[in-house]
């Protein structure tokens, strides 16, 4: 018999047109890859003009997508981590850990939460799906935690050791040991591209920039403020600029990674100490440890646009935003306790006691599709 054509149904003239929109939109990604190359093997940016675009509320990748909602609070004084319900502001476990727990760690492939037990020399890995403990991983040091954007290096924060030491993202063999000039290396946050990476150094006052596939220090400057603190690290979502708490000159300093220029001063409040991004990336939520504020910086315009005060006054430390970002998570470092922060008042929702020293919490699952360390950061 002869063939016969067709006409397409309307069914498949709408998977065609979806199959050549998705192949277009793939073109246009790979153009876009080709002129801005970014470190080899790292997922591409969805958008380039805000880093942050994976990390929408709700956004969870299918690989967490599961698992129960908690935060995991390290209590460095009593090498712990209480484990709290986010619906009661209750802590539901309590988990033994080794000696002064200082982050909460997730994986880069989001599947594995690593507590950094620093005068313990090892990390603790949980199973947020789960919540089974796995035997601790000998690690010199681990004051800190973090993953390059390609998924193939951890590099710790060895704070008293002063070096940056990158390992196996799973094994944490150690691949390479770079010594630091600085003092204190503590936190830190990647360039869009992923080619480098800027450090604080808490007790010496100074920035470091890495290459990051080269695993070297770059550059070196110091903060020009007497006795300077640095703490946290975070980029802008347009990725142009950096932002350093310090809780000595009580502000955030602003600088351009890309040239490692001065910085340049934004006063916040006592003890300027965490940095979180809001879930629409629009404002940056800064920690005042020293006085128990939260100050909110405008990425647009680079000013203050409120300051809330922890009821009853604390010492706000570091943490995470809730999923559907309607809730800041920190820790109250000198007073046992833990915060929820209602994003939108900023009214204290809750003050929850938990284990002594607590620190660098980690709310979990959030938004994104991976994981560069520290207690959360999503892209």
């Amino acid at each position: 018999t002869g063939s016969r054509s067709h006409a397409s149904t309307p069914a498949e003239a709408a998977v065609a047109t979806q199959a050549a929109a998705a192949a277009a939109a793939a073109r246009a990604q790979q153009r876009e890859a080709a002129a801005h190359p970014g470190l080899p093997g790292m997922p591409p940016l969805l958008d380039r003009s805000d880093v942050y675009a994976a990390d929408r509320p709700n956004n969870l990748s299918p690989v967490v997508r599961g698992m129960p909602s908690l935060v995991y609070v390290p209590n460095s004084e009593s090498d712990t981590v209480s484990v709290i319900d986010p619906k009661t502001y209750k802590v539901v476990r309590t988990i033994p850990v080794g000696v002064q727990p200082q982050h909460v760690v997730p994986s880069w492939d989001l599947k594995t939460l690593w507590v950094n037990n620093d005068l313990g020399n090892s990390l603790t890995p949980i199973d947020p799906a789960t919540g089974r403990v796995g035997k601790p991983v000998p690690v010199h040091d681990p004051y800190n935690l973090y993953f390059t954007p390609d998924g193939r290096y951890a590099v710790v924060m060895a704070s008293l050791d002063r070096e940056l030491v990158f390992r196996d993202a799973h094994t944490m063999a150690v691949v390479k040991t770079v010594p630091v000039s600085c003092y204190g290396v503590n936190h830190a946050d990647f360039s869009p591209d992923g080619r480098y990476f800027i450090v604080s150094c808490e007790f010496s006052g100074e920035l470091l920039k890495v290459d990051t596939a080269a695993m070297k220090v770059v550059a070196q400057q110091k903060i020009p403020y007497p006795g300077s603190m640095p703490q946290d690290v975070k980029i802008s979502p347009d990725g142009r600029t950096w932002y350093i708490a310090d809780m000595v000159a009580n502000g955030v300093w602003t600088m351009n990674g890309d040239t490692f220029s001065v910085p340049k001063l934004i006063p916040t409040g006592a003890g300027a100490h965490g940095l979180y991004v809001s879930r629409d990336s629009r404002h940056l939520y800064v920690s005042n440890r020293g006085e128990g504020s939260v100050s909110l910086l405008d990425f647009a315009t680079g000013r203050l646009t409120a300051k809330w005060h922890i009821d009853g006054g604390g010492s706000p430390d570091m943490g995470g935003v809730s999923a559907d970002g309607k809730v800041l998570w920190l820790t109250g470092r000198y007073n046992a306790e833990v915060y929820a922060l209602d994003t939108t008042t900023g009214r204290t929702l809750a003050k929850i006691p938990v284990g002594a020293g607590p620190h660098g919490l980690a709310v979990y699952p959030q938004p994104g599709r991976y994981s560069l360390g520290h207690t959360g950061i999503f892209r």
